[in-house]
């Protein structure tokens, strides 16, 4: 009877501690949420200044305003979901309709040139040759009025044909994206929504022509990840790009994710630990009774755990200089960038 009530009181402080864990998981609430969602949009070069709404009720986010195009609405969902605490987000945004275009109806009438009336010819005279008396010179008589021709008229120096705009060029959808790590990931450090930069690795190039050369800035975010834990789960990290710098201007792109998935460390981890507990207290009921039994199954359970912690599962580390890989999913057009001059060492790795 002893034994039994010894089982129960264990059971009893075991569920409280377990209500006590529970109770101190405390979600973020709907103010902190909006504030934090709306950080996160006025940061993004292509979201900033446009007036976009956020709305967080129960975990439930509601997104309103008007973007320019399909990348920027779904950068701003994935800024709201990627926030802890957020359960759903309705994406309320709507895209801007293009400009209409200019018609010949619209275009006004050029204006009418008033031509110059022409100027009178001048008449042309001939010039009057005047003798001088015979007795007071032999020579022969010149003309009074000498034929001299106009001065020339100053050189005035031509103006410098403006430079010629900038030339736009259009990546394509399915273009790989080949990227060099400069911040490190660990699976076990790094967390959701977290923020990671890179530096484009190969030059991205159109019909053979160079578009954006290496070394210009990339950024992307943890879409996903999961650590090894010492009794249950396998690593998982996926990433995603969300914009590159090119000559000054920030681009918005929509890549695949990067997924990589470490290795497991089995399946009966918590038949392992079980498995203990119940060997030591079928050990302490034998050696002392119920007391005995309690104590041994405490034993036992530490025992199987002390195992699970043994053979703990493979984290995911991505050192900086990693290089990966990435596609795109929807074109993007930017300004025709000049090369940049690093003389940052290359690695030959390449995940």
């Amino acid at each position: 009877m002893k034994a039994k009530l010894s089982l129960y009181a264990a059971a009893a402080v075991l569920l409280a501690f377990l209500t006590v864990g529970v109770g101190c998981t405390k979600a973020p609430n709907d103010a902190e949420l909006t504030s934090d969602i709306q950080t996160k949009l006025t940061s993004d070069s292509g979201l900033a200044g446009k007036q976009l709404g956020v709305k967080s009720e129960g975990g439930t986010v509601t997104l309103s305003g008007t973007v320019d195009n399909d990348a920027q609405r779904d950068a701003a969902a994935r800024y709201a979901s990627s926030e802890p605490g957020v359960k759903q987000v309705v994406n309320n945004l709507q895209v801007a309709a293009p400009p209409p275009p200019v018609t010949a109806e619209t275009t006004p009438p050029p204006a009418q040139e008033t031509k110059p009336s022409p100027a009178p010819k001048p008449r042309h005279r001939e010039p009057r040759v005047r003798s001088l008396p015979s007795s007071s010179s032999d020579t022969p008589s010149a003309p009074v009025a000498a034929m001299t021709p106009p001065p020339a008229a100053p050189a005035v120096p031509s103006t410098p044909p403006p430079p010629p705009p900038p030339q736009k060029v259009t990546i394509p959808s399915g273009t790989t994206l080949a990227v060099r790590l400069v911040d490190t990931i660990d699976s076990e450090t790094s967390h959701q929504g977290q923020t990671f930069h890179a530096t484009l690795d190969s030059p991205l190039a159109v019909e053979g022509d160079t578009a954006v050369p290496a070394g210009f800035d990339v950024e992307g975010h943890i879409v996903n990840v999961q650590s090894a834990g010492k009794f249950a789960g396998q690593s998982l990290l996926v990433l995603q790009l969300d914009r590159i710098s090119v000559g000054g201007k920030s681009y918005s792109v929509q890549t695949d994710e990067y997924k990589r998935q470490g290795s497991s460390r089995g399946k009966n981890t918590a038949e392992k630990v079980g498995a203990g507990a119940a060997i030591g207290a079928i050990i302490g009921g034998i050696a002392g009774g119920g007391k005995g039994a309690a104590i041994g199954a405490a034993a036992g359970g530490g025992l199987g755990g002390g195992v699970q912690a043994a053979t703990k599962g493979q984290q995911i580390k991505l050192p900086s200089e990693t290089v990966l890989n990435f596609t795109l999913q929807q074109p993007v057009t930017v300004v025709k960038a000049q090369n940049l001059d690093a003389n940052r060492p290359k690695l030959e790795d390449s995940q």
